[in-house]
């Protein structure tokens, strides 16, 4: 029996998993905005306490690495490391639009339209968005598979060519910006999915079954945005390109 904790606060959401072999995963899911330090430590030992359980009894902990919310992102991730350390245990690290592909695909509207390529776009705040493609196959509905990387560009850059349906927070936070290229039918769209521990451990649960599971000194976060501000310099010179043209 495989025994997974996933973690996830790359949102503003705190969101814990245990999943033990083929019973129901034991779930805590919600929106606390800056809480999360102060509820994932308790949250983890007040599950693995219903379960009876302690934290070497593991097999794996896997933990959301991003792109998301840098301070979330960094939370989740020495969390991880330092449960990991404590207990001795390999860690899977899940990039976050993978694990929202993985709830996205159990979707009664997605199945229902037996879609084979998606999109998962999600709010970059800044006025971006961060956006994957992903193939589904039937016979393999365990997983989806990402088509390329993770890409951060403007709403209306998004690529949708070839996507069938798509999913994530960029849909409520930039509207019809998304569709400037290619159109996707509202029957198709799901504004409401976002990152959790469940889409977390969906994906733990391959990757530890492929033998992916990783040495908790080589976890680190997922930037897809490596610059969220300008210098000092580089102000001024905007500043002085302004004032002179």
């Amino acid at each position: 029996m495989t025994r997974l904790l996933a973690i996830d606060t790359s949102s503003a959401w705190c969101s814990v998993a245990l999943s033990l072999g083929e019973e129901a995963p034991r779930i805590r899911h919600e929106s606390v905005s800056a809480g999360a330090s102060q509820l994932l430590l308790p949250w983890i030992n007040d599950l693995l306490t219903q379960a009876n359980l302690r934290l070497e009894n593991l097999d794996a902990i896997a933990v959301g690495i991003g792109p998301g919310a840098f301070t979330g992102v960094r939370l989740g991730i020495a969390a991880a490391q330092g449960l990991a350390i404590a207990s001795k245990l390999p860690v899977l690290p899940v990039a976050s639009l993978d694990a929202i592909a993985a709830q996205v695909i159990h979707s009664p509207r997605f199945l229902q339209l037996q879609a084979k390529h998606f999109v998962i776009a999600i709010d970059a705040r800044m006025d971006e968005v961060y956006w994957a493609k992903y193939a589904y196959d039937a016979n393999n509905p365990s997983s989806a598979t990402r088509l390329g990387q993770i890409y951060l560009c403007k709403p209306e850059q998004i690529d949708l060519s070839g996507a069938q349906y798509i999913a994530g927070s960029a849909i409520k936070a930039y509207g019809t910006r998304l569709f400037a290229q290619e159109d996707i039918s509202i029957d198709a769209q799901d504004a409401d999915l976002g990152i959790s521990a469940s889409g977390i451990l969906s994906c733990a649960k391959q990757m530890f079954k492929h033998h992916l599971a990783v040495d908790v000194h080589r976890l680190e976060p997922l930037y897809v945005r490596d610059k969220v501000a300008l210098t000092t310099d580089e102000r001024n010179a905007l500043f002085n390109k302004g004032a002179t043209s």
